[in-house]
């Protein structure tokens, strides 16, 4: 098919350009007022991700892309002139250097161009008007002066212009070309081909398709509708006019078949490289993207690119991509892509394994056996000893791989016909070939009290480096302990009031795929959120609230329908903890930012976005919430899964231990163990065996330690007994006590008819008891108070861990109690 205006026939097919055509709307035709006759866009002015700002210097119509806000020659004009103050060099006229606008002729019914804009005449009228020596307004009015018919379009066939004399192009083409043919001589390049492959003269925010065959046409604006309509990209004019103009110049047929030029334009090359992919995706299913070894994981629901290249073996790469097939539509949420490269990469390490230890690198896969999983085995064991992996990469990459096979067979991949057909069965990972995890009971976890607290004094940085939606997503993890991608991703309207008017938070766990999950948060949290939802209103007015997202992202997203991603958050926020100073925990628990070089800094590869929700669910674990309620607060199914996110590691507990004890009493309320400084590994074994809790402390008598508690001869009477022995961690346990038993006496002693009197004789409570506890509480209160400041914050930490690390109390009924959850943020809280 060939265009007559054209000359270039259409190879590859109109069935195929209509087909493109077909997908472009008229809406989006209307909004860049598309020209098919003269094949002409035209960006509009005022559209956020079309338009333009014109450049401030008056009298000045170009384009201001700087910062300055001038264009490039009204910026070249201010350089040269030495960069006087702006506002008077924008006051200034601008001075037309290169003629870009082209009009009619002034005289009434003229069809010719004009020579400048000044004079808005064409050549022949102003040469009149010259030999009359005639203002512009006298000439005019002239009898004689009568209209000229138009000399024709200029021949360049991109060109929107009229000739303006003899030449057969329009006065910028006519330079071109003159230009070219003195600098060329008989090396010039045919005038036709020259004609084909000439780029209009450039003007504003229109942009010539012209000379382009219609399928190419076709690619360039459905690329440019999908950029503007789907991906919320913004496209500049200038940038889509040069791409065009290159894709002229090599008359090709498709814009896939572009050959990239060598010192490209950044910002066209990102722009060429966005247009291939929108128009690889357009033809894209699940089913042609599964045979190529790189997949595009947008046609699976998910964003990025799935890599096969570290796997060499054709059989096994095979497998992974049905494997890979398989997995995809069971994964949610923005990392469920790198999960699943994650296990790729472990499929990787046995392919590398094969290759480098056998004779056939692996090809064979009838010839394996189970000597080659165990070379696989011993090679990632010492890639751990020569630290390319670390151990817990080493474990997570044979369970996987262990996985992989398991499911590979279960798939039916051994069967005939497919990839893993002659496998043999013994080439699989059993459990026992799996390495334990390593244990670390701090690192991965969560962070201190003390390290949380300065973290959020320095917030202000954050906001500074990352920009507000990065700060709020941060201070939401904290608060609320919900995963990154949860926070990330949550809509506008995503906090509500229950019936009490408290704040809930909604939203959606992507892992699970539960929807409309209800958290109760702090009210902090909800000024937080409301201030955001404000700032977002009156960014995006024009937006639908229920398409809102509360944190949007400022990449291509002109209406706020997207949110930041976790990845970018977890970026910035990795550049916020590497910019902070190096953080000492002092003995404290406060940061001490005068420590001496001799103390050891805290580990900042500790401080990542998820470990907010292995404190979050610390703090209220050393608070006494209950495991069934931090389960739902966690919003896990499993109370197995939540006690994964909190633990009492031996160090911390035995640090809390030795802390307490310092503060430990007899039934009299004397110190015991005042000049301890470390318990002995004996002592910690003799307190583990030798005692047993008791509702408000520890008993060493022999018999009711062998029966567990159940056997003590004096009827729970602890403090009117010798083996009893008390700590400050009880307080809250004696306190509550002691109300239990002034509430009996009280009942007991009112009009209580429904017991005899020998049974109301033996339950009143003993005066002796009650002086005794109440000595008890007021001895152990009275030491507390001697302590320094710094000392008590230590007993009061020390005191939530020891609490916690209780696996044997003996409750009897008696009210417990919670210790109250860690201020991190006083600031906020004043």
């Amino acid at each position: 098919m060939t265009n007559p205006r054209v000359g270039i026939v259409d190879t590859a097919g109109p069935q195929t350009a209509s087909a493109i055509w077909g997908e472009i709307t008229p809406e989006f035709l209307d909004l860049i007022s598309w020209c098919p006759q003269q094949r002409v866009a035209i960006f509009p002015q005022g559209h956020s991700l079309l338009g333009f700002a014109i450049c401030t210097v008056s009298n000045c119509d170009q384009p201001g892309k700087r910062a300055n806000r001038l264009c490039g020659g009204c910026n070249l004009r201010w350089v040269r002139q030495g960069r006087p103050p702006i506002e008077e060099f924008r006051r200034s006229d601008r001075r037309l250097i290169r003629l870009r606008r082209i009009g009619r002729c002034a005289v009434r019914d003229c069809e010719r161009p004009w020579q400048s804009s000044r004079t808005t005449l064409c050549n022949t009228h102003q040469g009149q008007r010259n030999r009359m020596k005639l203002t512009v307004d006298e000439f005019l009015i002239r009898p004689e002066v009568t209209p000229l018919p138009a000399f024709g379009q200029c021949e360049v066939i991109a060109c929107l212009r009229d000739r303006n004399g003899n030449s057969p192009y329009c006065s910028g083409h006519h330079t071109r070309w003159q230009k070219l043919r003195g600098e060329s001589g008989e090396s010039a390049p045919d005038e036709g081909y020259w004609r084909q492959t000439q780029s209009a003269i450039a003007f504003r925010n229109e942009i010539s398709l012209g000379a382009l065959p219609d399928h190419v046409v076709a690619e360039l604006l459905y690329a440019l509708q999908h950029r503007t309509m789907e991906m919320g990209a913004k496209t500049d004019a200038s940038h889509f006019r040069t791409l065009t103009d290159r894709i002229r110049m090599q008359q090709i047929g498709s814009v896939e078949d572009y050959v990239d030029q060598v010192g490209t334009n950044r910002e066209v090359g990102k722009l060429l490289q966005s247009i291939l992919s929108a128009l690889r995706r357009r033809l894209m299913t699940p089913d042609t993207e599964r045979l190529k070894d790189e997949w595009d994981a947008t046609v699976f629901g998910h964003r990025g690119i799935v890599r096969f290249d570290t796997i060499s073996q054709r059989w096994l790469k095979e497998a992974t991509k049905i494997w890979a097939f398989n997995d995809l539509p069971q994964r949610r949420g923005d990392g469920a892509k790198g999960s699943c490269q994650t296990e790729i990469r472990h499929m990787g390490l046995l392919s590398e394994s094969l290759h480098l230890q056998r004779p056939d690198n692996g090809g064979d896969l009838t010839a394996l056996s189970r000597d080659d999983i165990t070379a696989f085995l011993n090679r990632v064991a010492f890639l751990q000893s020569e630290g390319t992996i670390r151990a817990r990469r080493r474990t997570i990459a044979v369970r996987g791989v262990a996985m992989m096979l398991e499911r590979m067979r279960a798939l039916g991949l051994t069967r005939p016909g497919q990839p893993l057909h002659g496998l043999p069965d013994d080439f699989a990972i059993t459990n026992r070939d799996i390495p334990d995890l390593p244990v670390n009971d701090a690192a991965g976890r969560d962070l201190p009290a003390e390290v949380m607290q300065f973290l959020c004094g320095q917030l202000d940085k954050l906001e500074t480096i990352a920009g507000r939606e990065v700060r709020v997503a941060i201070e939401l993890l904290i608060d609320t302990g919900r995963r990154p991608d949860e926070v990330c991703q949550l809509s506008l309207d995503c906090l509500e009031r229950d019936q009490s008017g408290k704040p809930v938070l909604v939203y959606t766990n992507y892992k699970a795929n539960r929807e409309g999950r209800r958290l109760p948060i702090p009210a902090s949290a909800a000024t937080l959120i409301e201030s955001q939802q404000q700032r977002v209103r009156e960014r995006f007015p024009d937006t639908p609230v229920g398409e809102l997202k509360l944190l949007p992202t400022t990449v291509m997203n002109p209406h706020g329908r997207k949110s930041i991603s976790d990845g970018h958050t977890s970026v910035q926020h990795r550049m916020w903890v590497d910019s902070l100073p190096d953080i000492f925990v002092s003995g404290t628990g406060m940061v001490d930012e005068t420590a001496t070089t001799a103390q050891v800094p805290f580990d900042k590869h500790r401080i990542f976005p998820y470990a907010y929700r292995h404190s979050f669910a610390q703090r209220h674990a050393d608070a006494g919430v209950p495991v069934d309620v931090l389960c739902d607060l966690m919003d896990h199914r499993k109370m197995e899964t939540t006690q994964g996110y909190y633990r009492v590691g031996e160090r911390r507990r035995r640090g809390a231990i030795e802390r307490v004890t310092s503060m430990q009493f007899d039934r009299r309320g004397d110190r015991i163990w005042r000049d301890a400084k470390t318990i002995l590994d004996s002592e910690l074994l003799r307190r583990a065996v030798g005692e047993v809790a008791v509702p408000y402390g520890n008993c060493s008598e022999p018999s009711n330690v062998a029966a567990g508690g159940q056997d003590c001869p004096v009827r729970f009477r602890c403090v009117g007994c010798s083996h009893f022995s008390t700590d400050v961690s009880y307080l809250p346990d004696l306190e509550a006590y002691l109300a239990d038993l002034l509430r009996s006496r009280e009942r007991l002693r009112s009009a209580f008819t429904a017991a005899e009197d020998w049974a109301r004789t033996e339950a009143m409570p003993s005066d002796d008891e009650i002086t005794r506890i109440r000595r008890l509480i007021s001895r152990i209160q009275a030491e507390v108070d001697e302590l320094s400041d710094d000392e008590r914050i230590q007993i009061e930490q020390a005191v939530g861990v020891v609490r916690r690390a209780r696996t044997s109390v003996v409750t009897l009924g008696l009210p417990q109690t919670r210790q109250p959850l860690p201020d991190l943020r006083p600031d906020r809280s004043a």
